[in-house]
């Protein structure tokens, strides 16, 4: 090894959802939305004004700013906007999870966490889901540094209650707590309810599944206004132009288009009691998703095997065989009932055979 080789920081990163190529596949390994965005988002695309690609984009994003916080009811100086969620929630990671003490998250969760952890030197402790794969509110009564919460859960897709949460926030008051709803809006109460009670509480939500944006790259967090102005302060110590000129645009207009927004999330949630049912006819056994998605594992064949065959066919689902809890599990997103019908018709023809 040569010696600047020695200053390199070795890291194990997260692994994205594969993104195939192929024309006729079915893509239901990354939790997009299968619905277009809002109409509003399509029409304002085609008077996007292309000369304003040559300007820098507003750094403090302003307009999408005051659009989130009219919509949440929150004023804009709580309001937070980044490159995708993961933006957000990485510079929170770097903002607040300063202490020698370390973060809390569960074993079985989104597993960004972990690499930030890593990257940033953030000590850590991860707290194991019981066998139903569910939280131990009591696991995050200890001193820590911060805490991290997905809810709804991914990838088991399970959500806690609004109760639950709150009880974790009360006995953190010490610390930092991050509730990250990337799944909220298929089904579950938001925290957001609990910003203003709660100095230490920061909301992070995302573009990307329940508004059919997840190609723009729009997140944000809302909390308290001592929050947002140090992870402000952070953005602007390593990016001050972090949004660009059409996610700006665009995002102003998708969270005008409300009844769209609520009328796809009615498909998809339909459409996931329609798939639970369905799956477990096949020998399926399923979790209680409050997401777009479905967790699953089969009674008899193994998740590897399943897999391998629907790619075969094209259509792509997802299994995290590297963690072994959940290595029998499918990670299955809602799509079109067109979409689901196929891939229900493909797992009946390999189990009669």
């Amino acid at each position: 090894m040569r010696e600047w080789e020695k200053n390199f920081r070795k890291i194990e990163p997260y692994v994205p959802g594969e993104q195939p190529k192929l024309k006729d596949m079915i893509k239901l390994n990354t939790n997009e939305n299968p619905y277009p965005p809002a109409p509003g988002v399509v029409e304002a695309m085609e008077h996007f004004d292309v000369d304003k690609l040559r300007l820098y984009p507003d750094d403090k994003s302003d307009n999408l700013v005051q659009a989130l916080a009219e919509y949440y009811h929150v004023k804009k100086e709580q309001v937070f906007v980044g490159v995708g969620s993961d933006d957000v929630l990485g510079m929170a990671f770097l903002s607040f999870f300063n202490s020698e003490k370390p973060i809390l998250f569960p074993d079985i969760t989104y597993s960004f966490y972990e690499v930030w952890a890593n990257l940033y030197k953030i000590p850590f402790e991860t707290q194991p889901l019981d066998e139903a794969f569910r939280i131990h509110k009591e696991d995050y009564y200890k001193p820590n540094g911060g805490v991290v919460i997905a809810n709804p859960n991914a990838p088991t897709g399970i959500a806690e209650d609004l109760d639950f949460i709150e009880d974790i926030v009360k006995h953190n008051q010490d610390s930092v707590v991050i509730v990250d709803e990337a799944y909220v809006d298929f089904g579950t109460r938001s925290a957001l309810s609990l910003v203003d009670k709660y100095e230490n509480l920061l909301v992070v939500q995302t573009f990307s599944k329940s508004r059919s944006m997840a190609g723009l790259r729009i997140g944000f967090c809302i909390g308290n206004e001592k929050l947002i102005k140090v992870i402000t302060d952070v953005k602007y110590s390593y990016n001050s132009y972090t949004m660009n000129q059409t996610s700006l645009y665009l995002g102003v207009e998708a969270v005008k288009n409300e009844e769209y927004f609520r009328t796809n999330l009615a498909k998809i949630m339909e459409e996931r009691t329609r798939t639970i049912d369905e799956l477990t006819k096949l020998g399926f056994t399923c979790t209680d998703s409050k997401t777009n998605f479905v967790f699953a594992t089969h009674k008899d064949v193994p998740a590897k095997e399943l897999l391998a065959m629907l790619r075969e066919k094209h259509i792509f689902v997802r299994n995290f065989g590297s963690n072994p809890r959940i290595a029998n599990y499918l990670r299955i997103t809602i799509g079109t009932r067109e979409q689901m019908d196929t891939l229900f018709a493909a797992i009946r023809e390999y189990l009669q055979q």
